[in-house]
C-alpha cells in the first residue's frame, strides 16, 4: 500500500508544478528552488520536542491545508497566496513520493506511511 501512495502522489506534484508555471509570477531559477524547499523550515519545531516538531511539520506538509491556501488565493485573486498553496502541495506530494509522510509524535522518522528508512 505504501508504494501505491508513493506512486499516486506524483499526480498532485505534476499538477502543482504545471499550475505554478501558469501564475503571473516570475523569479530567477534559484529562487524557485528555495521556495520549493521552504516548507522544510517547519522541521525546526523538532528543536523543542517531538510533539511540537510533528505539529509544525504536519501543518506545512498537509495537502488539504495546501489546497485550501491555493483555493483562497484563487478566490481572492492573490497570485502569491496561490503560489504558497501550490508550493505546499508540490512539496508535500514530492515528499510522499520519496516515502515521507505526515509525522507522528514519536519522532521524526515515524510517519503515517510507516517508519522512514525501514522496509
Amino acid at each position: 500500500m505504501k508504494k501505491l501512495i508513493q506512486v499516486e502522489t506524483i499526480v498532485p506534484f505534476l499538477i502543482s508544478i504545471t499550475l505554478i508555471n501558469l501564475l503571473p509570477i516570475s523569479f530567477t531559477w534559484w529562487v524557485w528552488i528555495l521556495l520549493f524547499l521552504a516548507p522544510d523550515i517547519s522541521m525546526f519545531g523538532y528543536l523543542l520536542n517531538n510533539k511540537v516538531g510533528a505539529i509544525t511539520y504536519n501543518i506545512f506538509h498537509h495537502q488539504l491545508i495546501a489546497v485550501v491556501v491555493a483555493g483562497i488565493g484563487l478566490l481572492t485573486q492573490q497570485p502569491f497566496l496561490e503560489l504558497a498553496g501550490l508550493i505546499l502541495l508540490g512539496h508535500s506530494s514530492l515528499d510522499r513520493v520519496m516515502g515521507y509522510g505526515l509525522k507522528l509524535s514519536q519522532g521524526f522518522k515515524y510517519t503515517h506511511l510507516g517508519a522512514v528508512g525501514q522496509k
